[in-house]
């Protein structure tokens, strides 16, 4: 095998025909300014192509289930190896999806759960212990006489298949009749079932209606029923179908407290067996919020505090109001807030059964009728639960916000799982602990097991200590098992994706990551370094894009890339051992780290706006110990801590979506706090991530910022477009009319390659324009809208000097550092940094 990585005339992006080779089994780490073609290189190149050719090794059958990536533009690479992309991006926006599911813990938790776990009775605290066939039949016959029942044999729960030799079996066996997935059937006029369906099969043993003298009959369908269904029976009234369910394993002889069954799929949210009713699984439920129905209390009736009414053009609601006004004695003008509390919940909540004067106007025709009013919030839950729109629905959950569900209390699983403990515990309590301290109680554990349990338990713990090891090594060791992978930033998701790729214990694979050290304190840079120094001694090619410099120091091998960002980068400015890159007069990143170039310490700092300041008093969520914090205004406030010492919580969380709700209505709840002083003094908030400035091709930073607006207005009013009629909507490509029809203005065309990666071919039309020649006729210092959006940002800013619609946007993105981008660049193809950046230019401009 070839011991090093050689990559030839690379040209992806903006690569300038560069050749560098890289050692194997090595921690490579690639760095640059941004913008230079680091991610062009590790990425779209090196992981592109390892990618590309393992796929494509695959059969034609494989291939069709996966995703195959272009080629990338380059002489040739040899030496590669498969390839595996740890990008910083969300693992997953599904809400069922946590930490514990990701890193597959939860699957090991609920395995260990249904083979060592022992149920209690949530009535007396007590295990659980076995039903005898005598206490089965006490039930029963304590049931009201005359209560007509089948006696049912589940012999296939939730199971997919025909169960067709089943079916004739129990037909020999003298059973006659069978309810399968819900509905009675005799059995020899079962239908056919379908084979990729689940079904449930229960046996009909027997039909009977409860009196004193059934206790024999009773006792005889029970064991029978058991020995069919292994341990389980189920008494079912005819009348309302009433379940009553029996097991010869768990049951709690005080309250009838019953478990039929303890298997892994009880304790999983994602399924029926476990999830809880209420909420299927999700732990949450959707609520309409007072608090977004009238988010500005101060306003009166009249002038439109109930939100959902105020914007209707039918006088219906305001007349409505006016009646209830009427009704309490109440003036509508006076502030929704100074309304007795009576009044307000009257209006919210309805009256009850206290009946309401009505009375309505409609062309110069008055009535009037008496009835209970409903309340604003019954009618917007009626409402949504009977209307088939969903534009009704999207219209009226914008009134609702998410709460724990108060059935499960947010755990998600139903009671039955729940009672199940080890140690003392339930499962959601133990993924409710931070993955520290479920590492200490799961090294604990043995010790409180039986000998039977431990041998059971010994392989499971083996697995689950190793993961949380993993995770503690990546910096990870706040976050809980239960934590929604969807709130994870992207670091934290990426090292998550790490931690299962060092469990995997894989060999001679190619691992390209993406920046592992973004949002880490330097206190835990050394145990990531050391993570992937273990991830390089399994056996892999690490390579890494970094600009952290204990990484670049650590590194094996570094690669300079540079000179600038954009179309002025994409070349090789030095490779080599750290210390070699170190002696490059040309390298940047080598005049930083030995002190010729610094970022000098600002010696003044800027004072905050005289007695304007936002103050946090008692933030309690997640980790945060009921603190206070006052963060003064028209300053740069930097918040700083350790991983998990809970920065985002603070901000994002409470400070934030606090401010947020108050402000602009949104319906994100914020984290538990107290108050939140100094609101005054703000007039709006906005939250600068990384996510994506937008998820088609059509996006891109011209129609993000607006810029693209009035580049478009500018062509508009040209002599040359307003002699053809041309308006704005002429130079948009999203819409017909000045776009190619022939690739609607993509400017590229797909053709699906089904077994083969699809290809995208330049349209031979507009040659990739996106516009028709028309269009590209209407020219302003000969250049046309398509070249444009063509040019770099620093290109446009120089071009439209002479217009200050645009080159004033356009020179906020050169000020954060964007200005070698493309005006037109595809939003897909920015990092999650550059995406950050185009917000912030928007929000300054």
């Amino acid at each position: 095998m070839n011991s090093e990585i050689v990559v030839r005339g690379a040209r992806e992006h903006n690569l300038k025909n560069i050749d560098v080779t890289l050692p194997r089994d090595s921690l490579v780490v690639i760095t640059g300014v941004s913008g230079s073609g680091k991610s062009s290189l590790a990425f779209d190149t090196i992981y592109a192509e390892g990618q590309r050719r393992y796929v494509e090794s695959l059969s034609a059958y494989a291939r069709q289930f996966l995703e195959m990536m272009q080629k990338p533009d380059m002489d040739s690479i040899e030496g590669l190896s498969p390839a595996i992309s740890i990008e910083q991006k969300t693992t997953s926006r599904n809400p069922r999806s946590t930490v514990g599911t990701v890193t597959e813990i939860y699957d090991y938790l609920r395995l260990l759960f249904a083979r060592t776990g022992i149920p209690y009775s949530p009535a007396t605290g007590l295990p659980i212990e076995s039903q005898t066939v005598s206490q089965m039949v006490d039930r029963i016959l304590a049931m009201p006489e005359g209560t007509r029942l089948y006696l049912l044999a589940p012999i296939v729960r939730g199971r997919k298949g025909e169960y067709r030799r089943e079916l004739a079996d129990l037909q020999k066996k003298g059973f006659q009749r069978v309810k399968i997935d819900g509905t009675h059937y005799e059995i020899e006029d079962a239908p056919a079932l379908k084979k990729n369906f689940k079904h449930d099969i229960e046996v009909v043993v027997d039909r009977l209606v409860v009196r004193e003298d059934l206790g024999n009959r009773l006792a005889d369908s029970l064991e029978t029923a058991l020995t069919l269904a292994d341990g389980i029976a189920i008494a079912e009234t005819a009348d309302d179908e009433t379940r009553t369910i029996f097991s010869a394993k768990f049951a709690c002889p005080v309250s009838g407290f019953t478990i039929d069954e303890i298997e892994p799929r009880l304790f999983s949210f994602n399924a029926p067996a476990g999830a809880c009713p209420a909420c299927d699984g999700l732990g949450t439920s959707m609520y309409f919020d007072p608090g977004l129905i009238v988010p500005d209390p101060a306003k009166t009736l009249k002038k439109g505090v109930i939100a959902p009414w105020a914007g209707s053009s039918s006088p219906y609601y305001a007349q409505t109001l006016d009646s209830l006004a009427r009704h309490f004695k109440a003036s509508a003008n006076d502030p929704f807030e100074e309304l007795p509390k009576d009044v307000q919940d009257g209006i919210l909540w309805g009256t009850g059964d206290k009946p309401v004067k009505m009375t309505y106007s409609d062309d110069d025709k008055s009535y009037s009728v008496e009835r209970p009013f409903e309340g604003v919030i019954p009618n917007m839950e009626r409402r949504f639960r009977e209307t088939d729109s969903s534009w009704v629905r999207d219209e009226l959950g914008r009134y609702q916000s998410t709460t724990a569900c108060d059935v499960c209390d947010g755990q998600r699983l139903r009671p039955e799982a729940l009672a199940v403990k080890l140690d003392g515990l339930h499962i959601s309590q133990v993924t409710d602990m931070s993955i520290l301290q479920a590492r200490d109680w799961f090294l604990r554990l043995p010790k409180t097991l039986t000998p039977k349990q431990k041998e059971i338990a010994s392989r499971i713990l083996k697995e689950i200590n190793e993961r949380l090891g993993f995770l503690v090594d990546v910096g990870l060791e706040y976050l809980t098992l239960s934590r929604a992978a969807g709130t994870l930033s992207g670091g934290e998701s990426q090292r998550i994706r790490l931690a299962s790729q060092i469990g995997s214990g894989l060999t001679g694979v190619l691992y390209v990551l993406d920046e592992p050290s973004i949002g880490l304190h330097q206190r835990d840079n050394d145990r990531l370094l050391e993570t992937l120094k273990r991830l390089r001694d399994l056996g892999n090619t690490v390579i890494v894009v970094e600009h952290d410099e204990d990484a670049i120091r650590s590194a094996d091998y570094l690669v300079d890339l540079g000179p600038a960002a954009g179309v002025h980068g994409g070349k090789l400015v030095a490779c080599g051992t750290p210390d070699q890159v170190l002696k490059c007069p040309e390298s940047l990143t080598a005049q930083y780290l030995t002190g010729l170039r610094k970022i000098d310490v600002p010696v003044e700092r800027r004072p905050g706006k005289k007695g304007q300041s936002l103050t946090v008093n008692g933030a309690s969520s997640n980790n945060l110990a009921s603190i206070s914090a006052t963060i003064p205004l028209g300053t740069l406030t930097c918040v700083t801590g350790v991983s998990g010492s809970g920065k985002s919580t603070l901000v994002i969380d409470t400070l934030y979506r606090a401010v947020a709700r108050r402000l602009h209505n949104a319906r994100t709840p914020a984290g538990d706090h107290h108050s939140i002083d100094g609101l005054d003094f703000v007039d709006k908030v906005v939250d600068i991530d990384q996510s994506p400035i937008g998820r088609t091709p059509r996006s891109n930073p011209a129609t993000y910022t607006g810029a693209f607006t009035p580049i478009r207005d500018w062509f508009s009013g040209l002599p040359e477009s307003r002699a053809r009629g041309y308006k704005p909507g002429r130079f948009s490509f999203n819409v017909k009319g000045g776009r190619c029809e022939a690739c609607q203005g993509d400017g590229v065309i797909k053709i699906e390659m089904h077994f083969l990666p699809d290809v995208y071919v330049q349209c031979d039309v507009c040659r990739g324009a996106r516009y028709n020649r028309e269009t590209l006729e209407i020219a302003f210092r000969n250049k046309s809208i398509a070249d444009v959006l063509d040019m770099t940002v620093d290109e446009g800013v120089d071009f439209f000097k002479a217009v200050p619609a645009v080159r004033d946007k356009l020179a906020m993105l050169q000020r954060v550092g964007l200005g070698y981008i493309h005006i037109g660049q595809q939003a897909t193809t920015l990092s999650g940094g550059e995406a950050q950046r185009v917000k912030l230019s928007k929000e300054l401009a």
